[in-house]
């Protein structure tokens, strides 16, 4: 069974700093190409970024610069580094597994999701 759990939100001062963390298990995660997406409340599903098994990595244009995704095999998890935080960076986040390498490409398996939220 694919699982895919989040944590690491919380409520942060703009201009702070979290990091998320997700970590799979049922299947190989090594090889999989890992997003995360986020959804605003009264939003769609924003694609933020994602990355390769070869560890290529891509950000949706409102993040560039501020978050740096990663991955670490050995523990099967993907990161999200969030810096500079905005209150528009208010959201759930959810990670999932990517169907095949391609920008904002479509996913099969996504986790339950943790809340952030930017506010003073």
């Amino acid at each position: 069974e694919v699982q895919l759990v989040e944590s690491g939100g919380g409520l942060v001062q703009p201009g702070g700093s979290l990091r998320l963390s997700c970590t799979a298990s049922g299947f190989t995660f090594s090889t999989s190409t890992m997003t995360w997406v986020r959804q605003a409340p009264g939003k769609g599903p924003e694609w933020v970024s994602e990355v390769y098994s070869d560890e290529t990595t891509l950000y949706a244009d409102s993040v560039k610069g501020r978050f740096t995704i990663s991955r670490d095999n050995a523990k099967d998890t993907v990161y999200l580094q969030m810096s500079s935080l905005k209150p528009e960076d208010t959201a759930v986040y959810y990670c999932a597994r990517m169907m095949y390498s391609s920008i904002a490409g479509p996913y099969d398996f996504r986790g339950q999701g943790t809340q952030v939220t930017i506010s003073s």
